[in-house]
Formats: C-alpha cells, structure tokens, sequence
C-alpha cells in the first residue's frame, strides 16, 4: 500500500486525490468505521474511546504520520468543543432548570386539562415537542414516561396511541432542532447558518412529527395493543414541590433562545447590512451562546424562585445539571475529532469527487452516508458527527439555505430505524414493558418513518428554495 505523502494529510492540501488514493482511502474509511462499531457494538466500549481509537486506525490504513493524526485529532476535538460545549452546558443547564422546578409538569398539565378524547395523541406531541426543544431526548424521555402511563392507564387509551406521539415530538427535536448535541455539532462541521438551520428545522419537524406521531399511533396501537405497565409509574419531579411556576412564564422562558436566534436569522436576511446597528445588535442577543445563557438567567427568575429554590439550592442545581453531560461532550468532542482526521486524510475531497462522477445529489449521499452509519452503530450522534466530516467539503459551494438543509438531511439519516445496538431501543423497551418484536413495530417503524418524511422534506425544500 502506498504511503500517503504528510502533505496529504495537511487541512490545506489541494492536491487532487489519484485513483490509487481513491481506493486507499475507501479502504481507510470503512476501517475505521468498523474499528468504530465493533468497539461499540461487540465490546460495548464507550462511544469517546471508540471514536478516538478509530481516528488513529483511520490514519494508520491511510498511510499518514501518527503525529500528523494524532494532531488533526487532537485539533478537531479542541474545535469542536469550542464550538458547541458551551452551548451544550447551557441546553443541560436550562433542561435541569425546566425539569426540578416543575415547569415541565405545568405544561404538561396544562396541556392535558385542555385536551381530551382524540385530541389527546395531539397534545401529546405538542407537550413532546415544545419540552424536547432544551432537553437531550433521554431527559425527555424519563420526564415524559411517567406523563404517557398516566394519561393512558387514566383515560383508558391504548399505550401507543399515548405514546408514540410523546416519543415522535422528543425524536425530531433530538434529530433535527438545535440546541440539541447532533445538530450543533453538523451546524460547527459544514459551517451552516445556525438560524437559517433552526427556522427550516421547525418547518420540516412540524409536519413530520404529524405523520410519525398521531398519524402513525393509529397503526401502531393496532399492531401492538398493550395496556400502561403499572410497575413503570414513577414519581414526578414535581410531587415534591409545594409550589411551581406559571404556565406562560415556563412557556416564554423555553421559547426565548428560540425567538432570539430566529430572530437574528430574520434580521439577517431583511436589513443585510453587517455595519447596521440593528444588525449588529441582533447578532449578538441572537447568537446561540448569548441566546442560551439569556434563557438560563431568565429561568432562574420564572423557574425557579416561584418553585421556592433558595440560592445554594439553584447553585447546587446548575452542578447537578452539568454532571450528566461529562460524557456527551467528550463523544462529541472525540467525534469533531474523527471529522478533523477525515477531513485531513483528503476524505471530504474524495467525497465530493466520487459524488461528481457517480452524479449523485450531495443532499442524498448525506442522508444514506447517515442511514449506514446510523445502522452500524446506533448512535444518531455519532451518526451525524461523523457523517458531516465525510460531507462537509460538499457545503464549500453551497448557499446558506442548502448548508442548513445539508444539516437536516444529516440529522434525518441519523434515526433511521434504531434497533438493539440502539440506547434508545432498550430504554422505551422498558419502560413500556414491550417485547423486542412489538419494539421494532413500533419505536423502530416510527424513528424510520422519521428519518425517510424528513429527509424527504428536506430534499423537496432544496428544489425550490
């Protein structure tokens, strides 16, 4: 195998890719990939050690200098944490905040007084996704749960009439919406317009969450009719509080980040003018960092001093917030690190050529490079991390709008049908007391039907936009 000359390896190489390193570096990929899954898969180890080994074998097949990848590792890992730790701290923080203070359970509550009868599934994906907009989806899940059992042992409905709408909001925001890891992640990798991103999110998520959650919960309730597990009825968080905030003061402190980057993403496009004080203005009160740490403060006025937190109890909130997002950002971080040696293989430039000769749509061989990957590992993280290192190179001639839809198109193919290898799988498994076959029915039939509305969706807004 011929070696690879350093130069290959340096982020700034323009040398074009021959045939022989075509073939050097496909064989160098799927090595990698696989050092990666196997890892993952048949020796259970965790997703940062995965990722970091298959970096290394990724540039040992290729031929390159271990210094030279352990430095492009090391680069993109730094970069990648940079660019998005904060704004997952922030998201915790802020999700943590929602969570204990019970404004969660106001919503929920709210929502649920309002609804009744066939309007339920429906406002069970309202509730679903308006609280999986600051919550990583296994938060949401376990805060949800308890939601979904009652409302379907109370009001006699069948599980999955309830539950596949809760799931199907919480999934699409997790695959498609930031602030969430896997969108900021492929936002920072193929350097999309985050509000561009976070505006077309919404739009492609509202109408797939209607076909993946109250439109597929008739189907699903057929296939697998099971009653709410008694034995998975845990407390809620709020059962504990003597008070709670309001209703419109956790609804507004949820949608502010929201409003803020969007409309930053609005102004952007109406005045144009990077000297403008407006624009300026906005581009730094909508910027994801300043958004975000906006959110968290506000919450600790609407959130948590109506729910009686006195001071060292908010302090020791934040702390417990951020303990559980140690090992999201070291997979992430590991992850920006394996694009970085991707990127500095020459693999995005082998991407984008063999794309040009087998003409293939760059926004399909995005979605189906995360179908595979997604498949192999089960991690929709990993998915769209890695996906987005092999595809960012396509995003250099791109416009701002078909940046962003690169980003969903990643964030679509990442959760495509979760099966055993999947976390996720085995966490809705349980907690709705279903077998493996009745799982796959239902959870991974939706995630699939998820994956392929919204990458279908996304493809159609690139033909007109």
């Amino acid at each position: 195998m011929t070696r690879l000359s350093v130069e290959m390896l340096a982020a700034d190489a323009v040398e074009p890719i021959t045939s022989a390193d075509h073939a050097q570096l496909g064989i160098a990929v799927l090595a990698g990939i696989a050092v990666i899954v196997l890892l993952v898969t048949r020796f259970k180890l965790h997703a940062f050690l995965a990722l970091t080994i298959g970096s290394l074998a990724l540039g040992a097949f290729a031929g390159a200098p271990l210094d030279k990848t352990i430095a492009s590792f090391t680069t993109g890992l730094g970069a990648t944490v940079a660019g998005v730790g904060v704004l997952i701290a922030l998201g915790a923080i802020l999700g943590k905040m929602l969570a204990d203070s019970g404004g969660a359970d106001q919503i929920v509550d709210t929502i649920l007084a309002k609804a009744g009868g066939r309007s339920m599934p429906w406002a069970m994906v309202l509730i679903a996704s308006v609280i999986g907009l600051p919550l990583f989806f296994e938060v949401g899940v376990v805060l949800l749960i308890p939601v979904v059992l009652m409302v379907a042992k109370r009001g006699n409905y069948s599980l999955m009439r309830i539950g596949i709408p809760a799931l199907a909001g919480l999934s699409v925001m997790h695959g498609l919406v930031p602030p969430h890891p896997g969108p900021l992640v492929a936002i920072d990798a193929v350097g999309a317009n985050l509000g561009v991103t976070l505006a077309l999110g919404v739009l492609v998520a509202i109408p797939t969450v209607v076909v993946a959650g109250p439109l597929f919960s008739r189907v699903a309730a057929r296939w697998v009719d099971v009653p709410a597990p008694e034995r998975m009825i845990p407390q809620r968080p709020s059962e504990d509080l003597e008070k709670r905030p309001g209703f419109g003061a956790t609804l507004a402190t949820i949608l502010l980040p929201v409003v803020l980057m969007l409309s930053k993403a609005l102004v952007d496009i109406v005045v144009d003018d990077p000297e403008h004080t407006v624009q300026r203005v906005f581009d730094v009160i909508g910027s994801p960092l300043i958004a975000l740490l906006t959110a968290v403060l506000v919450g600790i006025f609407t959130l948590l001093r109506p729910a009686g937190f006195a001071k060292d109890r908010i302090s020791g909130l934040v702390e417990k917030g951020l303990a559980p997002i140690a090992g999201i950002l070291l997979i992430v971080g590991a992850g920006g690190g394996f694009k970085q040696t991707l990127i500095d293989c020459g693999v995005g430039r082998m991407v984008l050529e063999i794309s040009e000769d087998w003409s293939i749509p760059a926004l399909l061989l995005a979605w189906l490079i995360a179908v595979a990957i997604r498949l192999a590992t089960g991690s929709a993280t990993v998915a769209t991390i890695s996906a987005a290192g092999l595809v960012a190179p396509l995003a250099a001639d791109m416009s701002t709008t078909h940046t962003a839809l690169l980003v969903l198109v990643i964030g679509a193919g990442s959760l495509f049908f979760s099966h055993v290898n999947d976390a996720g799988f085995w966490l809705v498994k349980e907690y709705f007391g279903l077998t493996v076959g009745q799982n796959v029915k239902t959870w991974s039939v939706m995630e699939t039907i998820i994956s392929v509305v919204a990458g279908g969706l996304v493809m159609l807004l690139s033909l007109v936009l």
